[in-house]
């Protein structure tokens, strides 16, 4: 599922929108995807169009660790590394 994009970013020569995205990969998954930016997304709106929380996932932005409330942008890349847990 994609965010849904509100706002054209820029406009190729022949008028087709190009869309502004974030590349998110789950560590131990095997799910690697793209998602449409949307002005405003936070690390929290990221985990959450992988299906995981704040509380179940660890998040890297660009290859640094990130909190849950940290801006997003287009172009960046999201690691997403479950939490495990147990006893």
């Amino acid at each position: 599922m994609l965010v849904r994009f509100d706002k054209v970013k820029k406009l190729r020569a022949h008028d087709s929108p190009v869309i502004a995205v974030i590349r998110i990969k789950v560590i131990g998954r095997k799910i690697e995807k793209e998602i449409e930016y949307q002005k405003g997304m936070k690390v929290k709106d990221v985990l959450r169009e992988v299906g995981f929380n704040t509380e179940s996932a660890i998040a890297k932005v660009n290859g640094k660790v990130a909190l849950e409330d940290d801006p997003v942008k287009d172009g960046d890349y999201v690691e997403v590394i479950p939490v495990v847990s147990g006893g």
